[in-house]
């Protein structure tokens, strides 16, 4: 919802009995978006049927806090954070492999596939179409409010609260296959002259086979990873 209409009463109306989720998507707001519902008070799930007069609160998703014991619109939060970046999210995906974090880029799928992926593999779906996010087969989504690549990474961290599980340099940018340590012996040959005698560590990607080591774009990188996580926490 806008900054303006949070936080206090909104009047909706309505002919006939309808469910609390159409009602919320109704408004603009993803079904993803929600985490806790309450209706006059109690907690309902999103097939409550509204009647005149009564008074929902909406509360948004608490992936890193557990609600647990209050009847929940999903089965459960996701405690192992996995992704999927719909089409248009390219860079912000690359960003999030870089962080460490399980990140599919669905550059190829359309949206029914992208609702089925997430649901399948249990991911949380990026994306900028919240239409995206209407689907039901969509149990875990967000819908991205920047625009921008790095102002994207550093509102997802915030949002699911993923500071303090940054683990840098540790997949693949390329296919997000989990990184391994390689020997020089291994990276012989298939680095530029003179990079093997330079540096001392490296990594490979069993996915892929893509070679990674601490040159000028590591350390860019790691400056951006230390400039996003001095404003994300």
């Amino acid at each position: 919802m806008p900054p303006t209409e949070r936080g206090r009463p909104l009047a909706y109306s309505f002919y006939t009995p309808v469910p609390v989720k159409e009602a919320i998507e109704g408004l603009g707001v993803p079904h993803t978006e929600v985490d806790l519902i309450l209706v006059n008070g109690e907690s309902v799930d999103f097939g409550w049927p509204l009647r005149d007069g009564d008074r929902v609160s909406v509360y948004p998703v608490f992936e890193s806090i557990d609600i647990s014991p209050v009847l929940r619109v999903r089965p459960k939060p996701l405690r192992e954070i996995r992704f999927l970046a719909d089409t248009h999210l390219g860079r912000l995906a690359a960003y999030l492999r870089l962080m460490g974090f399980d990140t599919v880029y669905g550059h190829h799928l359309g949206d029914r596939d992208l609702a089925r992926l997430a649901s399948a593999e249990r991911r949380i779906l990026l994306t900028r179409d919240r239409g995206l996010l209407m689907r039901s087969a969509v149990t875990h989504g967000y819908w991205l409010r920047q625009t921008n690549p790095r102002l994207q990474l550093r509102e997802v961290l915030e949002r699911f609260d993923l500071a303090s599980l940054v683990a840098p340099f540790t997949r693949c940018l390329r296919c997000n296959t989990p990184l391994v340590a390689a020997s020089k012996q291994e990276v012989a040959g298939r680095v530029p002259p003179g990079v093997d005698e330079r540096h001392r560590e490296f990594h490979r990607c069993p996915g892929c086979g893509r070679i990674y080591w601490d040159g000028s774009h590591y350390r860019r990188m790691s400056e951006l990873i230390a400039a996003t996580l001095s404003k994300s926490r």
